[in-house]
């Protein structure tokens, strides 16, 4: 979204056809105050022939379940069945002076808000009464063309969000989790929490900020300025953390193609089933055009995005 444009919902469109044409399969869009990222995705993904889209991640304070799934099947239906609603927490920082709710027991919030999902996903209905929200459909929710089911995954990283999704969502949407941190925590609290809840393997979407370039020194020093806000939210401290690292910064992976190949693959060996590429604009448009080429080829071999 940071291209200057008469009209910044065209240039994302764009974005998203760019990357197609360098192979990638998938694009996924962060919410933001200036746009909807489920409405968003749904557009890129009508006007991008085949290329999968998803958010990453939409906060479930200060929203309805039963809005968001509206907004989720229409875009899965637009789509013609690429769409993937991906739900976060938020962090308080935003959340309470954005919305004026209190960002308290974002476990429970996040339970009851899967929870009228699931029973919508299933049954197109829901008579929900939780600890934190309540949901009623007077009349059925559900969407001709919005087939299959709308995936549903978590930017979940502590162990009772990781819980939760393990239980209730389809999988995970890890950022600024390292190998070390998928590896011995994420991967294995989440699929042992779908294991004990009978669901099947999880899906573990990996967001990797990398980029390829020549020009280290200005892409880590531009690194260092973009995620420095992450170091000041606990959540992400404690995952940096496990990760092994003492900065957000830290885990951005800089350098040629086989270096960002090799990183990839980390990822993948860790337990990642997905990975996507994030920060590719750190150095401007070249350097974001040559780490796409590169996922597009990474892509016929595993799944690789861009975001």
């Amino acid at each position: 979204m940071s291209e200057s444009t008469a009209n910044a919902v065209d240039a994302v469109v764009e974005q998203g056809r760019r990357a197609a044409a360098a192979g990638i399969s998938s694009v996924w869009l962060a919410q933001q105050f200036g746009y909807d990222a489920v409405a968003l995705a749904g557009i890129i993904g009508r006007e991008v022939p085949g290329l999968r889209v998803g958010t990453s991640a939409v906060p479930v304070f200060g929203r309805h379940p039963l809005a968001v799934w509206a907004q989720a099947q229409t875009s899965q239906a637009a789509t013609g069945g690429r769409f993937t609603l991906g739900l976060g927490l938020g962090a308080k920082v935003f959340v309470e002076p954005a919305f004026g709710v209190p960002h308290e027991r974002p476990a429970a919030r996040l339970r009851d808000f899967l929870t009228v999902l699931r029973g919508l996903q299933a049954e197109g209905t829901v008579d929900f009464r939780g600890e934190t929200l309540a949901a009623t459909t007077p009349i059925p929710a559900g969407l001709a063309g919005a087939e299959p089911p709308v995936p549903l995954l978590v930017a979940a990283m502590g162990p009772r969000a990781l819980r939760v999704a393990g239980e209730l969502a389809d999988g995970t949407l890890p950022f600024l989790a390292g190998p070390k941190a998928l590896d011995e925590h994420i991967v294995p609290q989440l699929t042992a929490a779908a294991a004990a809840a009978g669901r099947p393997a999880p899906r573990v979407v990996a967001f990797l900020a990398g980029v390829v370039t020549d020009d280290v020194e200005t892409a880590r020093e531009e690194a260092a300025r973009q995620l420095a806000f992450y170091d000041q939210i606990p959540s992400y401290q404690r995952v940096i953390e496990l990760s092994g690292a003492s900065r957000a910064a830290d885990l951005v992976e800089i350098g040629d193609e086989k270096t960002i190949a090799a990183a990839v693959s980390r990822y993948f060996d860790a337990g990642a089933t997905e990975v996507v590429l994030t920060q590719t604009g750190l150095v401007g448009p070249e350097a974001a055009d040559r780490t796409w080429r590169l996922l597009g080829e990474l892509d016929r071999e595993r799944p690789a995005a861009a975001h």
